[in-house]
């Protein structure tokens, strides 16, 4: 038959003579009678959903990959530039010290993770591009897809925790947000470990193959599939009940004076929230992973890069409070420097004076009466 084949892309399991091999994309590829594999067909470009004139084979694609890849690390890379900024930025400054900006924090760590994740895989599965993944079957490739696969479910889960709060600040105006902090942050971290722990146990007993970056089937792909599904559509739920409560109350006698600018401000972040609920998740989570593959690398990945950025963006760098905290201590910071400058100016001159200088010799001839006794032994009168 023929052995166990990578082609740069994706691997071909051992078949037997005669034998056609289907894999994802509803790629083919036929065992000959030679025990050589057949070219894939239909070809990966028609295939896997890319430009179905183009003739392009793996290595042109292989290309293509290199070129997105530049793309997704350029974005994860100013994600976790901006998000670690506005993470000192919130440390920093103990007026941020609060609920809101503390579950801020948390989600800027999930994205930091999300990135982190991805560049550890990078780095374990595809550094050495001679590598046969059909062999590959490590403890560190396996631990680098189940830390991604964690870091994925921390970023639904703590996108869950952002929705559920604001609808928390509408419902529960009178009640203190602070005793629901640990509840918060006992799901947004330990409902993904949960997760996590299940997936890990049920690919070593039932699908312990590969890397398990394969395709996986049945209920080993919903363990991850189904809580960042359920995730997604609690957070649309709330989505438009936080609309319909804000509606509500601006129309109403509550909403007005002085309080509706509060509401306006609320209703502008929700409304910035929809592209960080993961709406288009719910659009491909019913489809093979084959599906629609280059759509998903510019959504998932190309898009998905630069999601941290706007996170730090919208709940950070874009916020009035903190832009005026840090107009404020940039102030704070000239001004010192100023005083600094103008004190040590003053110290100069005082150094430096001739009217110093003479004060100076005065204050030596009257402290000093061992230069008297000196001057006296020697016959010499002081003026």
């Amino acid at each position: 038959g023929c052995a166990r084949d990578w082609d740069g892309l994706t691997c071909w399991p051992r078949a037997t003579f005669g034998e056609v091999v289907q894999v994802p994309c509803f790629l083919q590829r036929n065992c000959t009678q030679e025990a050589y594999w057949s070219e894939p067909f239909p070809p990966y470009t028609v295939a896997c959903g890319f430009d179905e004139n183009s003739s392009k084979g793996p290595e042109d694609l292989k290309s293509y990959y290199s070129a997105f890849w530049r793309v997704y690390t350029a974005g994860y890379a100013a994600s976790v530039t901006s998000l670690i900024t506005a993470l000192i930025v919130f440390a920093a400054f103990r007026k941020f010290h609060c609920t809101r900006n503390y579950i801020h924090m948390h989600l800027f760590v999930s994205f930091i993770l999300r990135a982190v994740a991805v560049f550890t895989k990078d780095a374990v599965l595809f550094a050495d591009e001679t590598m046969d993944h059909c062999l590959m079957s490590t403890v560190a490739c396996k631990a680098a897809v189940a830390f991604f696969q964690f870091s994925i479910l921390a970023n639904f889960f703590w996108l869950l925790i952002e929705g559920i709060y604001l609808q928390t600040l509408l419902l529960l105006t009178f009640v203190s947000d602070k005793q629901y902090v640990w509840w918060f942050i006992f799901t947004g971290w330990g409902a993904p470990i949960a997760v996590m722990f299940t997936w890990v146990l049920t690919r070593i007993h039932r699908q312990n193959t590969g890397c398990w970056d394969d395709d996986e089937n049945g209920v080993v792909l919903w363990i991850i599939k189904g809580p960042i599904l359920l995730t997604v559509l609690i957070n649309f739920i709330i989505f438009i009940n936080v609309i319909r409560i804000l509606i509500h109350k601006l129309k109403s006698q509550e909403g007005g004076g002085s309080h509706s600018s509060h509401f306006v401000r609320l209703a502008k972040s929700t409304l910035l929230l929809i592209p960080l609920f993961g709406v288009h998740y719910v659009v491909f989570a019913f489809f093979p992973e084959s599906t629609g593959l280059e759509a998903r690398l510019y959504i998932e990945l190309g898009l998905g890069s630069f999601q941290g950025f706007v996170v730090a963006l919208l709940y950070c760098f874009s916020n009035a409070e903190v832009q005026s905290e840090l107009k404020k201590q940039l102030c704070k910071w000239q001004y010192q420097e100023y005083l600094n400058f103008i004190h040590k100016h003053r110290t100069l001159s005082r150094e430096n004076s001739p009217v110093n200088y003479v004060t100076q010799l005065s204050l030596l001839e009257k402290i000093s009466p061992q230069r008297k006794t000196s001057l006296y032994q020697n016959g010499v009168t002081p003026v």
